[in-house]
């Protein structure tokens, strides 16, 4: 049976904002997107993340000037300010008396461990840190787990938002290789603050290290991979979705803990410097789609579907 008031008529636009206590105008508006800002606003975030990747020194008035000098645009510090806050980055500087890094004043810090300390011999120290990856029409946060004395990536994962939901996943994969390090050394940023993460390096016995407040180098490891890796494969894939991103970055993993060999390493790769051969004899640690699995042959590995997050 028909409901009767179904063929009643809904009341007046005017009638139903007074119900919900709503002005007019509110229910009328329409928000006004311009496809042309949101399109250079990326092509800002792009050419900022590549310009940050070269000279990681250069703040808003600097990087104002290179966007004029080397791309002909004239860009309002206030908004290169904005944009670098949304990629979570900030100029490399002595800031002894500032610290303007994402922290959680609610979250214990932790010292720094590694000062004068002697780094020598694989799992000693593990890091870990987050970078921006550019996309055709967005971005995605990264980030990776490495073993400091090998320069080996352990594990690393996508997200499309900087919570501590993506780090732990990483570090649970990372730790599931059996393997432990005596210190793991991250910034002080909410996401490695959170008791989440820093409560599972507890159970594991781990030490935790945190860098000093205006200490940009503490843990100049990892901000290396960055380099390598945006200079190696993001900037030269120009990757269009998450799910490319990540298909890619399984390649260029693989192939920076296999096959790149570091002058550091006396011309030896990640990998063997681990202790990981890429043979059928001894296993490796392999980082399929963000995903560490410990495997002892090089069978081909099936894109894995992005996460909710990512995609």
């Amino acid at each position: 049976m028909l409901d009767k008031r179904s063929n009643q008529q809904l009341p007046t636009v005017r009638r139903q904002c007074d119900l919900l206590g709503l002005n007019r105008s509110t229910a009328y508006y329409q928000p006004q997107r311009d496809p042309k800002r949101q399109v250079f606003e990326l092509k800002l975030l792009a050419l900022i993340d590549q310009l940050y990747t070269d000279r990681p020194t250069r703040g808003r008035y600097g990087m104002r000037d290179a966007l004029a000098e080397e791309h002909g645009l004239a860009v309002n510090p206030k908004r290169i300010r904005r944009l670098m806050q949304k990629l979570g980055i900030e100029a490399i500087y002595p800031k002894p008396r500032k610290n303007t890094s994402a922290a959680n004043k609610q979250h214990t810090k932790y010292p720094y461990l590694l000062k004068a300390m002697e780094i020598n011999r694989p799992d000693q120290v593990w890091c870990a840190d987050i970078t921006y990856i550019r996309l055709s029409g967005g971005f995605v946060y990264l980030v990776a787990i490495m073993d400091w004395y090998s320069r080996y990536v352990l594990s690393w994962e996508l997200s499309n938002t900087l919570d501590a939901a993506f780090c732990v996943e990483a570090l649970q994969r990372a730790l599931a290789t059996g393997r432990r390090p005596e210190i793991f050394n991250t910034d002080q940023g909410c996401q490695f603050t959170s008791e989440t993460f820093t409560g599972l390096l507890t159970q594991h016995g781990i030490a935790i290290s945190m860098d000093g407040v205006g200490r940009a180098f503490d843990n100049i490891m990892v901000e290396r991979l960055w380099r390598t890796v945006k200079y190696e494969d993001v900037y030269i894939r120009d990757y269009r979705d998450p799910a490319q991103a990540r298909f890619g970055l399984r390649r260029y993993f693989e192939y920076y803990n296999h096959g790149r060999r570091h002058r550091s390493l006396d011309r030896q790769t990640p990998a063997a410097v681990y202790g990981l051969a890429k043979t059928k004899d001894v296993a490796m640690i392999r980082t399929d789609g963000g995903r560490s699995t410990v495997d002892a042959t090089l069978g081909s590995v099936a894109l894995r579907a992005p996460s909710p997050r990512v995609g």
